[in-house]
């Protein structure tokens, strides 16, 4: 009985006592039977998380966030991987909520018919990341990435541009990336101004395919002075084509991307960029799910506010082209 109340981590026995059983189990290689324990509660200490990408170097940095706070706790993050598809994260939910997990934390507040009856009948605390322009099922944190798109329009326009273009991943995939351009948009038409040209792409966010759609936009589009890019890789990508070219930049082309990622630090000069709050993302949700935030443990809808970074790529008051 006593190992019994150690192995589920009950408070009523003593430090030495607990140290003791611990001990011995780690040196006989023994792992409690969860699903035994989960019978009784129809829950495991386990929270899902569900992303749309490793690869994009935004997410790893919310999985640190998450894994922070839930390390000082008994639960466990599970992570499933999209890839953007709706079926995939169907697929993903289904398998996860047949564990019957504490809580799940989920990019996006955009879901099929499907998933999102999943997420309302689940009963557990649901917290949708990385968005608030739309209804959720429980909890929320994150930007609004129409806001951000309408503040980097307004930036852009006070420095002194008026040609510009959008590069970035397909919109029917990417809803953030979507909404970033439409805030965009509205910031350029409050200036009587409209996108001179867009680039899409699909699939990974690459220095490489940076590289290449600066270069075929500006063959097709030579008189633009701005590019706004959906993310930093591939805006780092452009960056960097624009110095090997011996582009002016900020003085006869400006160029901005989206994220605030640590690879900026390493360029020739600092890509503007804004800060889409990532590991605070990650931390608030977490603390949701344990039930330790300060704004409660469901229904809440918490927006971060994202810091604008000029950096070097955007000119400054006094700059001219």
């Amino acid at each position: 009985m006593t190992v019994s109340r150690v192995l589920r981590n009950r408070g009523d026995v003593s430090k030495a006592t607990r140290e003791k059983v611990l001990s011995a189990a780690k040196a006989l290689g023994y792992v409690p039977n969860k699903i035994a324990g989960a019978l009784a509660s129809q829950r495991v200490n386990l929270v899902g998380v569900i992303i749309p990408s490793l690869s994009n170097m935004v997410f790893p940095e919310v999985l640190a966030g998450i894994s922070a706070v839930l390390d000082e706790t008994p639960l466990q993050p599970v992570v499933g991987v999209t890839n953007y598809r709706p079926e995939k994260e169907e697929r993903v939910l289904y398998e996860m909520l047949s564990w019957r997990p504490s809580g799940v934390i989920i990019a996006g507040v955009e879901h099929s018919a499907a998933s999102r009856a999943m997420l309302e009948n689940a009963g557990i605390p649901i917290v949708e990341i990385m968005d608030v322009d739309g209804e959720p099922v429980d909890s929320m944190v994150g930007i609004s990435h129409r806001r951000a798109g309408l503040e980097m329009a307004r930036a852009i326009i006070a420095a002194g541009y008026s040609r510009i273009g959008f590069l970035g991943t397909k919109m029917p995939d990417d809803h953030r990336a979507r909404k970033r351009m439409e805030g965009f948009e509205e910031g350029l038409a409050e200036a009587g101004l409209a996108l001179e040209d867009r680039e899409f792409y699909s699939g990974g966010s690459a220095l490489l395919k940076g590289r290449e759609m600066t270069e075929a936009m500006l063959a097709r589009s030579p008189d633009l002075d701005f590019l706004y890019y959906s993310n930093d890789m591939i805006g780092a990508g452009g960056l960097l084509w624009c110095l090997e070219k011996g582009i002016d930049v900020p003085g006869r082309l400006g160029l901005a991307g989206f994220n605030g990622v640590e690879l900026l630090d390493g360029l020739p000069c600092q890509l503007a960029t804004m800060d889409a709050c990532r590991r605070e993302i990650g931390r608030k949700a977490a603390e949701i799910i344990a039930g330790t935030a300060p704004e409660g443990a469901a229904g809440v809808r918490l927006e971060l506010t994202p810091r604008l970074e000029l950096g070097d790529t955007i000119r400054k008051p006094g700059q001219t082209a």
